[in-house]
């Protein structure tokens, strides 16, 4: 042959585990996330929460340090297996977003409707590159439960690329 060799030309890295390029600036108040928390679980669960308002549900009993380490554990467990989210309407308005592992992040419709406006602009930069979720408007179509939904998942992003452990919450006696 004439010294021709086929290459292939080099492919920017893939990222991976995907993350969404919406980072919201919208902050929720934390201590309320806990206290629906705790009221969603009877208070009857241990949990951990993280900066941005994940909260993950470990084993009763924990030290800290071992509390924190399971949680951290089960969110990196979360975000390195495709984040599947299993999103819920409360009684009292807020949503739930629920993981492949024991650990959720609260959506408090107060704070959305002050900050519709971001939702409403940003929602499709809560999807990670080539993602498609289904919905009953169609493929990557969301209503406003939807947009909610990916707003909650983005916090859990948020929190799995830079675990800090908040606050450590116990089961009343």
């Amino acid at each position: 042959m004439f010294g021709l060799s086929k290459k292939k030309l080099p492919q920017p890295p893939r990222e991976f585990p995907p993350v969404p390029k919406w980072r919201p600036s919208i902050r929720q108040p934390l201590d309320r996330v806990v206290e629906r928390v705790a009221h969603y679980t009877d208070q009857q669960r241990d949990f951990v929460v993280f900066e941005y308002g994940t909260c993950v549900l470990v084993q009763d009993g924990l030290s800290e340090e071992e509390a924190a380490a399971q949680a951290k554990d089960l969110l990196s467990k979360i975000f390195n297996f495709h984040p599947d989210m299993n999103p819920g309407h409360m009684k009292d308005g807020n949503i739930t977003v629920q993981y492949n592992e024991p650990a959720l992040n609260v959506v408090l419709e107060d704070i959305v409707q002050l900050n519709w406006a971001e939702i409403e602009r940003n929602h499709q930069d809560a999807l990670v590159a080539s993602e498609v979720l289904m919905t009953p408007l169609g493929p990557n179509k969301f209503d406003d439960f939807g947009k909610k939904a990916l707003l909650g998942r983005c916090y859990m992003f948020m929190d799995a690329q830079d675990p800090k452990v908040v606050r450590i919450e116990r089961a009343a006696v």
